[in-house]
């Protein structure tokens, strides 16, 4: 809970240094619902992007989350409808990596619920705050990075098995040298789910 209402008074606050209030944080965070694509939508709401541009860097951006929706299907098989399809929407990062351990699908709903709430009611504390006080808002959206880092050492610590971290990482620094900063992040996605798809079975047997 912490680190969303944290993290989301991060983007409520710079969103509200470009101009946008309240309203704007919470309809972001409801419809948009990604930290990262949230926190480039600051910059391209004044930036005057094209409709094209906008929904490729969404993609671009947000191309990771079809795979957690992916890897999800077979854990989410027992529940249908409008209830099935949110948990699939609600996969964020920091949600995917609590409920992809978990069968029990009440806790799922529940930690995916919750979540959006934490990240929608502190986009709007932050964005209410940035209108009430002045803030110096540079490197405020490093929070992001720092918040990826920190889930990514929990994990590992907590793992027994560092195939699949070793596989991310190797994937992504090799897409990243092959295919530069801007293009990497399909590629990488998709390099990782074959390979893991490759070593399923060792790593399941561990």
């Amino acid at each position: 809970m912490t680190g969303y209402v944290v993290l989301g008074m991060g983007f409520g606050i710079l969103l509200s240094t470009k101009g946008y209030g309240a309203l704007w944080a919470l309809m972001t965070g409801l419809m948009i619902y990604s930290g990262t694509m949230q926190f480039v939508c600051a910059d391209m709401f004044t930036g005057g992007v094209t409709l094209g541009a906008a929904a490729g860097t969404a993609l671009m951006v947000s191309a990771r989350h079809i795979f957690y929706g992916l890897s999800m299907s077979e854990r989410y098989r027992n529940i249908h409808g409008l209830k099935k399809a949110y948990m699939i929407y609600a996969l964020t990062d920091e949600t995917y990596s609590l409920v992809c351990e978990s069968d029990d699908e009440d806790y799922c709903f529940w930690v995916s619920l919750l979540d959006q709430t934490y990240w929608v009611a502190g986009g709007v504390m932050g964005s209410m705050l940035g209108e009430i006080l002045p803030f110096d808002s540079r490197g405020i959206d490093f929070a992001l990075t720092a918040l990826f880092v920190s889930i990514c050492v929990e994990q590992w610590l907590k793992a027994e098995e560092h195939t699949p971290a070793l596989v991310g990482f190797i994937a992504s620094v090799s897409c990243l040298v092959l295919f530069g900063a801007e293009n990497f992040l399909i590629p990488s996605m998709i390099a990782i789910t074959v390979m893991l798809f490759v070593l399923r079975r060792r790593i399941e047997s561990v």
